[in-house]
């Protein structure tokens, strides 16, 4: 018998969070106490009103049949009049195509917007399934080095570096606030990368999962975060009910998708997924009540008490560079002498999972050129559980540095 044909697109490397959950869930089976720290897992999990509203679906008999390839009219309707309450913005619910999470999101427009072999731009570091599923998809990556000069944010003058080099860039993927970094662009930012964008026949993609996740200095401008649809409905907007209203296994996102796009995406949707879960969509209606917002409000005030009390110990910690985290609920750092005696970071989380019971995420996930020295440590699950967690990490550099 010969051997079979294997696609090069199940190659791509697997998803380094998920290899460690899997790992921390061996060790609690074991009895162990494990402090999850490698998720961006918000603690508090959803609103009463949208559990409650689930348990309701559940308990009443309903037939949980398909929705809508789009989704639910009455959620597209919500998710439109959401960017109206943040963002001042006029959104028909004609343009809101409901996912299966924001994953399901960027399977879709990627799809819809690029063909086989166009270059797309993502920033180093940054989320490593954008340069996965771009991979799988036959799409070329181009990574774009953004360190502490630029925030760790992409800029028109890094893009034009890349399109002297790699050629032409058919879109890029902007994420504000960033996984790993926290970190967030301006207005005048987005608009200058919209602008260059458009000069260059690019295709955006703002990735905006994270906004309402923000930590502004009072009377900050924007302190929900910049959405680009406020600047115009070229870029396709993506976002999910995962991260401020604490929903991430419900599986539920969106798009905002411009008119151009939205025909294919809608069509990909009914043939790649069917519908996003119907029972989930149902309850995600809720998320938009009054109850919802102040639930999420109340998780972000527990974020930015977390976040504080963890840049307070940080000096004791005596890592390296850490990028500012303005947003989202992460600290992505270099170890710097912390490092030890291990040779990266990989090595490093691995040890002190398997040692103190706590579990970070190594840096080569989210850049595979400087990230071998940093971690990421996600400060969602709570005050308790991050300052436990900062006393055994204390405890396991003091038995591995000198």
């Amino acid at each position: 018998m010969g051997t079979m044909q294997l696609s090069r697109r199940g190659s791509v490397p697997p998803f380094q969070v998920m290899s460690i959950l899997r790992r921390v869930g061996e060790l609690r089976a074991e009895g162990r106490d494990v402090i999850s720290l490698c998720a961006g897992e918000p603690s508090g999990g959803a609103a009463p009103s949208v559990n409650a509203a689930a348990a309701a679906v559940h308990a009443g008999g309903e037939s949980l049949n398909y929705t809508p390839a789009a989704g639910l009219p009455e959620l597209r309707q919500a998710i439109a009049g959401h960017y109206a309450r943040w963002y001042g913005t006029a959104v028909d619910p004609s343009e809101v195509i409901v996912t299966t999470g924001a994953s399901g999101a960027f399977m879709l427009a990627f799809l819809a917007a690029f063909e086989a072999g166009d270059a797309v731009a993502i920033a180093r570091p940054g989320y490593p399934a954008y340069r996965n599923i771009l991979t799988a998809l036959g799409l070329r990556v181009v990574e774009i080095p953004c360190g502490p000069q630029t925030r760790y944010q992409p800029t028109p003058e890094l893009l034009d570096a890349a399109r002297r080099e790699h050629g032409r860039l058919a879109g890029l993927i902007l994420a504000s606030p960033a996984n790993p970094t926290g970190t967030m662009v301006t207005r005048p930012e987005l608009e200058a990368l919209r602008a260059w964008c458009a000069r260059n026949d690019a295709r955006l993609i703002s990735d905006e999962i994270y906004h309402g996740i923000t930590y502004p200095e009072p009377g900050a401008p924007d302190p929900l975060g910049v959405s680009a649809r406020e600047l115009g409905s070229d870029a396709v907007v993506i976002s999910s009910f995962s991260k401020f209203w604490g929903m991430p296994g419900w599986r539920v996102g969106w798009l905002l998708a411009p008119s151009e796009l939205a025909a294919g995406i809608e069509a990909l949707a009914g043939n790649v997924a069917l519908c996003p879960p119907a029972s989930a969509q149902r309850a995600a209606v809720h998320a938009f009540d009054e109850e919802a917002y102040a639930f999420g409000e109340a998780q972000l005030a527990e974020f930015a008490r977390t976040r504080a009390a963890l840049l307070e110990r940080l000096p004791e910690l005596g890592w390296g560079e850490a990028a500012p985290a303005d947003g989202a609920f992460y600290l992505y750092a270099q170890l710097g002498p912390a490092l030890g005696s291990f040779p990266d970071a990989a090595a490093w989380c691995s040890a002190l999972l398997e040692e103190e019971g706590v579990a970070l995420t190594p840096g080569s996930d989210f850049d595979g050129v400087l990230g071998a020295g940093a971690v990421r440590l996600s400060f969602a699950a709570g005050p308790e559980a991050v300052n436990r967690a900062v006393g055994r990490i204390l405890a396991f550099q003091g038995r591995h540095t000198r």
